[in-house]
């Protein structure tokens, strides 16, 4: 055979760029991060933390991060990846990831979803989409915004004003929205991001792994140094308190950590289809868990308006 028919291997995709793989992985996801609205309300309850004593919130979180920051990068080093001997340039890349996506992040959402609902905080959450997309216009030349997308933005962003319809004129013309609820928690949604293109950034020559080891480890370290140094604790440590923390170091560990490798491997707009899904599974389970009320009709038409539009801003193009 001539060299000039010699064939070249062609490299294999990652299995993570294979659909079904993708939809399978996304949701898993979706369904952990739907659970942590009942979960981080059931810890308030558990652990004896009032809604003002934000600095027992922020230890709260802390040892929630920090826990699964140590499990990822213990889990990784005994799979033989490289996890310290960093440049200082990587070492503040992971500093500044940690204390925007889970530090500055989880101070905005822990408060907020201690003034608002479960429900309710599941489906501001889902701004996060919206901003995703938004960014990813400006930052990638192969994800522009689109006309179905801008579409998918406005019915979006009317699903968030009917959840906070409340009660005045007949309930229809008075929103029921409080910056240090709804409004936090949209400030989240915002930070998430914005951090999590950063992050796909990061990932492009870090173990995606490690990387999310890092950034839950540093940034859960910093929650625990403000939340301590503003007087907060953690105390009540019961046998149901302390399954239901181990059970938040798990979901942490396992979302981000397979979001991060789905982020590396696929497109923002993609990836970000999938999270239609945490305000259902976050509203089910705030209703199943907390006895929220999931039926009333804001509630009902918002959940389909911000899934409308999540799916008219994340779906693929026909093929020309």
């Amino acid at each position: 055979m001539s060299a000039s028919t010699t064939s070249v291997p062609l490299a294999h995709p990652s299995p993570l760029t294979d659909r079904k793989t993708v939809f399978l992985l996304a949701t898993f996801c979706c369904l952990l991060w739907g659970s942590s609205y009942p979960a981080i309300k059931g810890g308030y309850a558990l652990f004896g933390i009032a809604t003002d004593d934000i600095a027992s919130k922020l230890v709260f979180a802390g040892w929630r991060f920090a826990l699964a920051g140590g499990v990822l990068l213990a889990w990784a080093a005994a799979s033989g990846k490289r996890v310290g001997g960093w440049p200082a340039r990587t070492l503040g890349q992971f500093a500044l990831l940690g204390l925007v996506q889970t530090t500055l992040q989880y101070v905005f959402f822990y408060i907020g979803l201690a003034h608002t609902t479960g429900v309710k905080s599941s489906i501001m959450n889902a701004t996060g989409t919206f901003f995703s997309v938004l960014l990813a216009h400006w930052i990638y030349a192969n994800d522009r915004l689109s006309y179905g997308k801008a579409i998918g933005c406005v019915v979006g962003f009317a699903g968030v004003m009917v959840v906070n319809l409340g009660a005045g004129l007949g309930g229809l013309l008075a929103l029921d929205f409080t910056l240090l609820g709804e409004g936090f928690v949209v400030i989240a949604a915002a930070v998430l991001a914005a951090a999590s293109i950063y992050g796909k950034r990061i990932s492009q020559g870090v173990d995606p792994i490690v990387m999310t080891g890092w950034q839950l480890a540093i940034g859960g370290a910093a929650l625990l140094v403000l939340g301590y140094a503003l007087g907060g604790a953690l105390t009540r440590f019961t046998p149901a308190s302390t399954a239901l923390l181990a059970y938040m170091v798990l979901l942490s560990s396992l979302a981000i950590s397979i979001w991060s490798l789905l982020l590396k491997h696929n497109r923002v707009s993609l990836i970000t289809a999938f999270n239609f899904m945490v305000p259902v599974f976050g509203a089910l389970l705030s209703a199943l868990f907390l006895n929220e009320t999931i039926l009333e009709w804001r509630n009902a038409i918002a959940l389909v308006l911000v899934c409308a539009g999540i799916w008219l801003v994340t779906r693929e193009p026909r093929a020309p």
